[in-house]
């Protein structure tokens, strides 16, 4: 077994690599860009070693570096993880070069999977069903267009190099074939150096089931069962589960027998998971192979009570796979969400900023969390905003959704969007709930997963401005006991007035929602009104903002955090950000260009999609920006004319940049 591995990754995967390698008692060398140099996997490792500017290609993608950083600790093996290197053939003969064990595939595997097109060509040969489509070499435009003409709308582009839903796009009539083809290849080179696309029949109410197998240098290979993981949003999986529901025993053997197949035809080694395509009649289309750990492995972890990793180094070490394949059992459900600093109320878009308050769920049999952040760090723009995923475990799938859904109620985040909330509703979604799954969930259910926003209700009023004074009584304790005189009446904050009753009015405001809550000073209580509403209100606040609150005597428990003048409340499942109004406190009007388009984060313009002095229509696309590895593209909020661009193609911009000058038509 090694002494040494350098992990050539970041963030909650090598950290997740770190956990087992310790309890293995192999030291770690963690690598690090600048932007990442306080990171929790940096924290974590035994060594850590700079390799770069905070850009990925000028850091994790960069191979002579990495080398370099494990010859230079006297690392023995390179565990990539997934995404950056984890399935380029050069990374992988590089270190063979140089005498370090890749721990993963050989490289010939990667390089017969790292192509879709090339890999459905071998998958033909070795009898496994294919997706009617192209997946041929032609890349002009025209004739991409007229083979998918010839397919038959709905279409679906993908990047021949592609992973994770990046370089994917849905075409639903050929009048869109060619703006969508171009976005593909766009982000296609930009992610995998590779604009290579294959164009395929778009199967509709698709299942997107995957199968992990494991192989070993003996000539073993098997499969450890299957997960679901249809739910997605832009492509990229959103809640993950194994077993898959409705999975009859033949079916998961069929399956299971076709990914050991393909995983025999490119002699495979190690840890890797064939992607299938399932219509919901039980047929299955293979999809791909990503030769490496899937980011939904720990959900394999539960229900077979497995360690992956670990049978990663023992493989790679040259040991025979702990187990055969009738000595493998599925025991009970697991579920995986991924907890994303994004605003699924906009489009999913990427948050960055400061991790001011996290509070995870407690960890236990059923409740794990893996995660490359702890609270005051930073999610960058640099990589992807994950924050952590939770994954659940329990005897069958609905105590399972039960789990989940008390794991996300007791998640706290504060300083950046995240998709808490949504994946709440998600996962009580009576379709997820009754397992009616396929990719297009998200979608077909955005009436119940997008709601209209309701009105905040008195209680959460009442629970943040009792956080108020109970923290405005703390703080003068604290204060008093500082003091020369901590008697002095000046340090209490009773509401004690000679000849009246004292009051005063605490003002929040949710959207366009103005609350003014009245407090009036009990001898051991206060009394809070609002709307019409009254109620005597006591608690029990601790340094972490966790609030046990006693409003006429329903007994709730609550959390609130104060930060940069808001206050985000979590109660009985729910967020609620407010801002604290100071009325003493003007602000002046205005604070933006008029008429201006601003970046909605950090990136990068790839494309202006109108001329200057075009009159366009609302929603039109006027220019695309890369950020955080996605394209997000803006648009006209209204009908009127581009007066200027402020950048070009090419340019950086920061958050909140005006990206045009805009003038609305008149009305």
């Amino acid at each position: 077994m090694f002494e040494k591995i350098l992990i050539a990754n970041r963030g909650e995967i090598a950290c997740r690599v770190i956990k087992t390698a310790r309890r293995m008692g192999i030291k770690t060398v963690a690598v690090y860009s600048e932007a990442d140099a306080n990171a929790r996997h940096v924290r974590l490792a035994d060594e850590a070693v700079l390799i770069g500017p905070a850009a990925a290609r000028e850091s994790y993608l960069v191979v002579e570096r990495i080398i370099a950083a494990a010859k230079a600790t006297g690392a023995q093996a390179i565990h990539p993880g997934y995404g950056f290197l984890s399935e380029n053939e050069d990374f992988c003969e590089a270190c063979e070069r140089e005498g370090l064990v890749f721990i993963g595939p050989p490289v010939s595997a990667i390089r017969a999977m790292g192509s879709k097109s090339e890999a459905k060509k071998l998958m033909e040969g070795a009898g496994v069903p294919l997706t009617p489509g192209y997946h041929g070499d032609d890349q002009d435009p025209d004739f991409l267009h007229r083979q998918a003409d010839a397919i038959g709308y709905p279409v679906l582009i993908k990047a021949a190099a592609g992973g994770g839903g990046k370089g994917m796009r849905l075409v639903e009539k050929g009048e869109d074939f060619i703006a969508a083809l171009a976005s593909c290849k766009r982000e296609a080179a930009s992610s995998f150096g590779d604009d290579h696309v294959l164009v395929e029949k778009y199967i509709l109410r698709p299942r997107h089931i995957e199968i992990q197998v494991f192989g070993d240098t003996h000539g073993n290979v098997v499969y450890l069962f299957e997960r679901d993981c249809s739910v997605q949003r832009r492509h990229q999986k959103v809640l993950e589960e194994a077993p898959a529901p409705r999975m009859t025993p033949e079916r998961r053997a069929a399956m299971g027998k076709a990914a050991v197949e393909a995983a025999k035809a490119v002699g495979y080694v190690g840890a890797g998971t064939v992607e299938f395509i399932a219509n919901q009649d039980g047929s299955f289309y293979f999809m791909e192979m990503n030769t490496r750990l899937q980011v939904e492995h720990p959900v394999t972890e539960m229900i077979t009570g497995l360690d992956l990793v670990e049978w990663q180094l023992r493989v790679a070490s040259g040991e025979p796979l702990p187990l055969a394949q009738e000595q493998l059992q599925i025991r009970g459900h697991a579920l995986e969400a991924r907890i994303y600093a994004e605003d699924p109320a906009k489009g999913f878009l990427p948050s960055t900023g400061k991790l001011v308050h996290l509070a995870p769920p407690a960890e236990s049999l059923h409740v794990r969390v893996d995660t490359g952040v702890e609270e005051c760090d930073e999610i960058s723009p640099h990589y992807d905003p994950m924050i952590a995923k939770l994954i659940v475990w329990d005897v069958n799938r609905d105590r399972a959704l039960a789990r989940m859904l008390q794991a996300l109620a007791d998640y706290r985040v504060v300083g950046v969007a995240n998709n808490i909330d949504f994946l709440s509703r998600l996962t009580a979604c009576p379709a997820f709930a009754n397992a009616d799954l396929d990719t297009g969930l998200i979608e077909r259910e955005k009436d119940y997963l997008f709601p209209q926003e309701a009105a905040v209700p008195a209680e959460v009023f009442f629970i943040a401005a009792l956080a108020e004074l109970l923290r405005e009584s703390e703080f003068a304790g604290k204060h008093a006991r500082r003091d020369s005189h901590p008697a002095s009446p000046w340090h209490e904050r009773d509401g004690w007035r000679l000849n009246a009753t004292a009051q005063r009015v605490l003002l929040f405001r949710w959207q366009e929602q103005e609350a003014a809550v009245t407090v009036s000073y009990l001898p051991d209580a206060y009394r809070l009104s609002f709307n019409g509403r009254s109620v005597t209100a006591r608690g029990e606040l601790n340094p972490r903002g966790l609030l046990r609150v006693d409003l006429d005597g329903k007994r709730l428990d609550a959390t609130v955090i104060a930060a940069a003048g808001r206050r985000h409340v979590f109660v009985q499942g729910h967020a609620w950000v407010l801002a604290a109004v100071d009325p003493l406190h003007h602000t002046g009007e205005g604070g933006g260009a008029e008429g201006g388009l601003v970046a909605p984060m950090p990136g990068k313009v790839i494309a202006l999609a109108a001329a200057e002095g075009a009159t366009v229509e609302k929603g039109a696309p006027l220019l695309i920006l890369e950020a955080m590895k996605m394209e997000h593209t803006i648009t006209a909020p209204a009908a009127g004319t581009i007066k200027a661009f402020r950048f070009s193609v090419g340019d950086q911009v920061g958050d909140g940049a005006e990206l045009v000058e805009f003038e609305p038509a008149a009305a």
